[in-house]
């Protein structure tokens, strides 16, 4: 009896002490007054945010006003059913990030099928407060209506009067729009991996929606095009998301999201501010980018290639063709050359060469430094205008992939596992690749070998002497022509 007597006791006191922690809590919040009355709260209290720690509200009320929600209306002919709807999945990589899309219901009913009004949904910000508004191009690519929608619910109709799809971003223009809130642009460079970011937009439709992750990485290339140099984030990005707003912790936009692995989680794409920082004053006031070029095509240097050029490292851009009588072959710039400068700016990866002379206006003057013949040197290049369909030089030509097997030169010998004859226009043809040697990943037969360690070949005998005049255990340096005459480019094998 004396034990329940003292287990009741405890109980009573147990609950004496929750009510009175749940009473200080009210206090605190300043949900009671004198008396234990309920009093309303302050205005935009919120719970105080633990020392160290992000106070993410606060940021979040003050950015949300800016990001918008764009739906744009695309007239699309189906065939004649009674629903329709299409699907928006795409594979890795395979574009940019797709739009979410929604069916509607048909509009005109004729012999050709209906037509549908279809629409597709993104996001953007606002960048001037006139009502100009960032977003990607894919997301109004082909629209015949662009539609704003504010986070105060207000909506604009829109217009596109910027476009740049080697970035895929476009600027918009909402019609009488002004006074309208704005973000600014934060310098994306000065990102760091493991930085906290926060991601504003509409995925999937649902409007406003906020998420926030870190940087995971910084300078992707995702094979998206010439100018691959995203920021990587595992902050949750969905179609939808499409053109909206990276924020770093100050509030700045550090980038525009725009791709997504569909096979990953946690794994978004966006373009660095500091791309549309260079391009948006152009797009704002000709609706388009004029862009330099050198006028030369280039292969990434691996470890192999550095070693046979001479190089302390893998860096830089190989040149595998010059243009002719374009930028750089005016000033002589030659095959073989890698660049590993320009105006000051280091080359690191043969990617980051488009990026950087893009950066210059047609006309501009620019100092290349590169390595020829292991030797340093610079030249001044004028650069011309790079067009919006650059032509690949020598893919009209189809080659010729048999060759004539009776010349075959014997394997034996060359040390680099392959099998040669004369070139239908002289060179030396590959016809046999032995299975597992390392020129098996590099050439296929067909190709044609037209240098070797700089030296031109004239047949497959010169090759093999040239080839055979390598030491053993050093890199042979070739100058390949691929089968179907494409491109040309660089393969150091280790002789055997």
């Amino acid at each position: 009896m004396k034990q329940k007597a003292l287990l009741g006791l405890g109980l009573l006191v147990t609950l004496g002490a929750f009510a009175g922690c749940q009473h200080g809590i009210a206090q605190a919040a300043g949900l009671s007054g004198a008396g234990g009355a309920p009093t309303s709260p302050a205005p935009f209290a919120s719970v105080p945010v633990l020392p160290g720690t992000p106070d993410v509200a606060t940021i979040v009320a003050r950015l949300r006003p800016a990001v918008v929600n764009i739906t744009t209306v695309h007239e699309v002919r189906t065939p004649r059913v009674a629903e329709f709807n299409l699907p928006f999945g795409l594979g890795p990589f395979q574009g940019r990030m797709p739009n979410q899309r929604r069916g509607g219901e048909p509009q005109e009913d004729g012999e050709q099928g209906n037509v549908m009004k279809e629409h597709a949904l993104g996001s953007g910000f606002i960048v001037a407060a006139d009502g100009k508004v960032v977003t990607n191009c894919h997301v109004v690519e082909g629209a015949d209506e662009v539609k704003v929608k504010l986070a105060d619910d207000r909506e604009f109709e829109a217009k596109v009067i910027g476009r740049d799809k080697r970035l895929d971003l476009a600027v918009l223009q909402l019609k009488g729009a002004k006074d309208l809130p704005t973000v600014s642009l934060g310098a994306s460079e000065s990102l760091r991996v493991g930085e906290y970011v926060l991601a504003i937009g509409n995925p999937f439709g649902l409007g406003d929606t906020v998420t926030m992750g870190i940087v995971s990485a910084k300078s992707r290339a995702i094979g998206a095009g010439p100018y691959d140099d995203f920021i990587q984030t595992d902050a949750s990005i969905n179609p939808g998301n499409s053109g909206g707003p990276l924020f770093n912790l100050h509030g700045q936009v550090v980038g525009i999201n725009t791709a997504i692995n569909p096979n990953g989680k946690g794994i978004g794409f966006a373009i660095p501010s500091d791309a549309l920082r260079d391009v948006l004053p152009q797009l704002e006031t000709t609706g388009h980018v004029s862009r330099g070029r050198l006028g030369v095509a280039i292969q990434q240097v691996d470890v192999p290639l550095a070693k046979a050029l001479g190089l302390d490292r893998a860096k830089g851009a190989l040149v595998g063709e010059v243009e002719a009588d374009g930028p750089a072959a005016r000033v002589g710039m030659k095959s073989g050359d890698v660049i590993l400068a320009v105006d000051g700016t280091e080359v690191p990866h043969a990617q980051d060469l488009p990026r950087i002379v893009a950066r210059h206006a047609p006309g501009s003057i620019v100092k290349v430094a590169f390595v020829r013949d292991r030797s340093p040197k610079t030249l001044d290049i004028t650069l011309d205008a790079l067009h919006e369909q650059a032509g690949n030089g020598g893919a009209d030509s189809e080659g010729d992939e048999s060759g004539d097997s009776s010349q075959a030169a014997p394997n034996r010998g060359t040390g680099l596992g392959l099998g040669l004859a004369d070139g239908p226009n002289g060179g030396a043809q590959v016809q046999r690749v032995s299975p597992g040697s390392d020129a098996s990943a590099e050439l296929n037969p067909g190709d044609i070998i037209i240098e070797v360690n700089h030296a031109q070949v004239a047949n497959a005998e010169d090759a093999v002497k040239q080839i055979r005049a390598t030491p053993a255990g050093e890199p042979v340096l070739l100058k390949v022509k691929s089968r179907n005459g494409a491109r040309t480019h660089y393969v150091a094998l280790d002789r055997k």
